[in-house]
């Protein structure tokens, strides 16, 4: 992908992973056999690894830079994070998350805002980093905006049982300790050209950013969508959802919202290139290209 240019706004992917994690029929547990074979066709090879029928996803940022502020928008899985349940992020050693950043032309600090759509592990590891043996904030001049319900849930889950929940240990609560968060409602007003758009659901309090003025727009949707398959039947729940049918309901309600508008969608969990334009598709969505 490169980078989206919406009047004086670019909007640029920084790419951390991208392959085959999860079987597809784990990760949306409601899927039958019958249905996935119905959809097999267009979705092989791009979005379905027919070896072992897995899901390709990505894992990204964005960086969205505007005249007065260097923006990243969540922060992938990073370094050196004990994962144990996921073997394929547990304690990574990559510079590919730095090289991305670097070929914005940008350093971590540089970086003025940190936007959490949500506080899942994929999306707010590099929020820290390593340093001495604490986990300090990666970048040190930036403000994190985190949804109020959404960091008050994850806390609450983190002192219960700080075992299940290692990324709000190490990547979210140094940010809170170092007085860096930013809690907002999810219906945030950033300017008037960045709002947060409440798209719950996934989890309990997520937002999706739309970027730009209507008829010149981005929608990155977060993990408000995983997989072109979830736009087909928008009420297809995923593993980690916190409310499968209020994703559902989610997904119907932004997608109704754009799919007769030039918005374009930064799907972060779409292979890339992971911009699409979202058109009705029989009883669902289907995702066209951008200049489609």
């Amino acid at each position: 992908m490169t980078a989206i240019a919406i009047k004086d706004i670019t909007i640029h992917p920084v790419v951390e992973q991208q392959g085959t994690f999860f079987e597809v029929m784990g990760f949306f547990p409601t899927l039958t056999k019958d249905l996935l074979e119905q959809n097999r066709s267009w979705m092989q090879p791009t979005f379905l690894d027919p070896a072992g029928d897995k899901l390709v996803l990505c894992i990204q940022s964005f960086i969205v830079k505007t005249p007065h502020h260097n923006i990243l928008v969540d922060a992938c899985v990073g370094n050196h994070k004990p994962r144990p349940t996921r073997p394929f992020w547990h304690m990574m050693n990559t510079d590919r998350f730095e090289n991305g950043l670097a070929a914005t032309g940008l350093t971590v600090n540089d970086i003025d805002y940190v936007m959490c759509t949500h506080l899942h592990t994929d999306h707010v590891g590099w929020n820290t980093r390593l340093e001495n043996g604490r986990w300090v904030p990666t970048f040190p001049k930036a403000r994190y905006i985190m949804a109020d319900r959404e960091l008050e849930h994850w806390t609450a889950r983190e002192k219960d049982n700080p075992s299940g929940v290692p990324w709000i240990t190490d990547s979210v609560l140094p940010i809170v300790a170092a007085g860096r968060a930013q809690i907002v409602k999810s219906d945030y007003t950033f300017n008037e050209v960045l709002q947060f758009i409440p798209t719950p659901g996934h989890t309990i309090d997520h937002y999706s950013i739309l970027v730009g003025r209507r008829g010149e727009d981005v929608l990155i949707t977060g993990d408000m969508i995983h997989s072109p398959l979830q736009g087909r039947y928008p009420e297809l729940g995923m593993m980690s959802d916190y409310d499968s049918p209020q994703a559902g309901t989610t997904r119907r309600k932004t997608f109704d919202r754009f799919c007769e508008e030039p918005t374009i969608l930064c799907a972060s969990h779409f292979p890339m290139p992971s911009t699409c334009r979202v058109r009705r598709w029989g009883n669902g969505y289907k995702f066209i290209a951008p200049n489609g």
